[in-house]
């Protein structure tokens, strides 16, 4: 049963909250400071945070970037600001949803589950396999490229998995955000560029000469086996 962190120093948003999860079914913990939560995440890991970005000790975001340092737990952001600005930040420090105050907490109990079937396995996959230079390990998060082990990311990770899923397919940005388990509409898509450029200079430290991952203008991303 999936355990979710609640991060809200508001109490009556945070009951709201509780309730609406209990009743589909998880598990959950209250916190109200982010120094707080961080040393509960190290000592027994939700599956997911929901976080508020204006905490009294310090902001969600400096606590987002903390918790990024030894977790890639999923998180969904809570907030009263609703610039464009704030989401795009809040995004690309690593959150995987962004909410905004006042929220229905059934609506933010169907983006919990979202963001967790998402981030599930979509179907049975050997622990691991090779194709082509690569070895995918699903058992370990691993990918090898030429022999040689990658240090990826969560979101890294989800990408090139779902790319060597089906060597050559074009895939959109919108499909591999869908892969990495953020909305469509969080204003993400221009990150995946951020991911796939990360993802090519790690590939290239192994084999400078290859370029497995294929940009196609205006359609997304192929991944090509050498």
């Amino acid at each position: 049963m999936p355990h979710i962190l609640i991060v809200e120093d508001e109490s009556a948003i945070a009951d709201t909250l509780v309730f609406a999860l209990q009743s589909e079914g998880f598990t959950t913990t209250w916190l109200n400071l982010a120094e707080a939560a961080l040393e509960f995440q190290q000592r027994t890991p939700a599956d997911l945070l929901i976080l508020d970005v204006g905490l009294p000790d310090i902001s969600g975001f400096e606590a987002c970037k903390r918790l990024r340092r030894f977790s890639e737990v999923p998180v969904i952001f809570l907030t009263a600001r609703d610039a464009e600005i704030d989401r795009v930040v809040g995004l690309e420090i690593g959150a995987d949803d962004y909410v905004i105050k006042p929220f229905s907490p059934r609506e933010v109990a169907a983006r919990v589950k979202v963001i967790l079937k998402r981030l599930a396995p979509r179907q049975p996959e050997p622990e691991a396999a090779s194709r082509g230079p690569f070895r995918l390990d699903i058992e370990r998060a691993r990918i090898d490229y030429h022999g040689q082990p990658l240090s990826l990311t969560r979101h890294e990770f989800r990408l090139l998995q779902t790319l060597l899923g089906q060597p050559e397919r074009v895939f959109s940005r919108e499909q591999l955000l869908d892969a990495l388990g953020v909305a469509a509409d969080a204003g993400y898509e221009r990150n995946i560029d951020s991911h796939i450029k990360s993802l090519r200079a790690k590939l290239r430290q192994v084999a400078p000469a290859g370029e497995p991952i294929q940009t196609h203008r205006g359609l997304g991303y192929s991944l090509r086996l050498e």
